[in-house]
């Protein structure tokens, strides 16, 4: 019985290692048994440039006395409709 169910357990990692390897792309290294040795990289690799400076953001405009009173009054209304509802 254990023999059996470690005879499993290296079959169910074989066959999670497969689906790894062939979800990730490396159908090969799943079809040979060997790994792909990545081809060369054809342009020299660049150098890094410094960040352009970014200015932040404006802030946002701040709501007016008027604009908030005039949202609370819409709620007050939406909230006093869904009650009766």
């Amino acid at each position: 019985m254990v023999f059996e169910a470690i005879v499993f357990g290296v079959i169910v990692l074989a066959v999670g290692y497969w689906a790894t390897m062939f979800v990730m792309g490396r159908r090969d290294d799943v079809l040979h048994g060997k790994f792909v040795e990545e081809e060369p990289a054809a342009e020299p690799p660049r150098l890094m440039r410094p960040a352009p400076r970014v200015r932040p953001a404006p802030a946002a405009p701040q709501p007016n006395k008027d604009s908030l009173q005039a949202l609370l009054t819409v709620i007050k209304r939406d909230l006093h409709d869904a009650a009766r509802s």
